[in-house]
């Protein structure tokens, strides 16, 4: 109530307070906000190291969300020794509880061999599990590999289609490729293709995004 402000005046550190009380006796969300709040120094002092030590506690209990976010820290370096192999353990413990970041994120550490064995096919298979829960990174990451044909079978129109849906976003929080950097892609892989083929895409772009704003609650 105190970190959202709601029914009482907006106070992070009374909402730090009573998330650490929460945290020190084990409870799993407040051990992942107190994290959160230690990262962005708010209500608190900035500190990396114990968003880091929160994250871990929340974490081993098997929070999806301070799973990611741990492996962020494992990634970036902020607050623990950088390390690619940890970082890609955590994502992928998140991943596999359906965290569509760590989807998105796990793909791209297969894709470029971080912390793991490079594996297009698995880097593949988790951009698109995130891509079908709306993440823009990950559509316009699966809609390159279609176009190169790394993990998948090359396909134009499949790649033409998710690379056209990566620019909106989806859900909050959802990393939206910018639409420069999407028409630029676009434009090489329609040199590629026919009239049909493009149609043919924007079709799919259609139906996939009427089909996901028909899920939305």
């Amino acid at each position: 109530m105190y970190a959202y402000g709601n029914g009482v005046p907006q106070d992070y550190s009374k909402a730090a307070h009573w998330y650490k009380l929460a945290a020190e006796q084990g409870e799993a969300g407040a051990q992942l906000l107190l994290g959160v709040l230690f990262a962005d120094g708010r209500g608190v002092p900035q500190d990396h190291a114990k968003a880091a030590k929160w994250y871990h506690q929340a974490a081993t209990q098997g929070d999806a969300r301070a799973q990611y976010n741990l492996g962020r820290k494992y990634y970036t370096g902020q607050g623990v020794l950088q390390d690619y192999a940890k970082a890609a353990n955590w994502y992928k413990l998140a991943a596999e509880q359906g965290h569509v970041l760590a989807q998105s994120t796990l793909g791209v550490v297969y894709d470029n061999g971080e912390g793991i064995l490079q594996d297009y096919a698995e880097a593949a298979k988790w951009y698109k599990l995130a891509a079908a829960q709306g993440d823009g990174s990950a559509q316009f990451n699966l809609g390159v590999m279609y176009y190169n044909g790394d993990g998948v079978s090359q396909d134009y129109v499949k790649a033409y289609t998710w690379v056209k849906l990566s620019t909106a976003v989806r859900y909050f929080g959802s990393r939206p490729t910018s639409r420069e950097k999407a028409l630029e892609q676009l434009g090489l892989i329609a040199e590629l293709m026919t009239p049909a083929q493009i149609g043919e895409a924007h079709r799919r772009a259609r139906e996939w995004t009427e089909a996901f704003d028909r899920r939305k609650p």
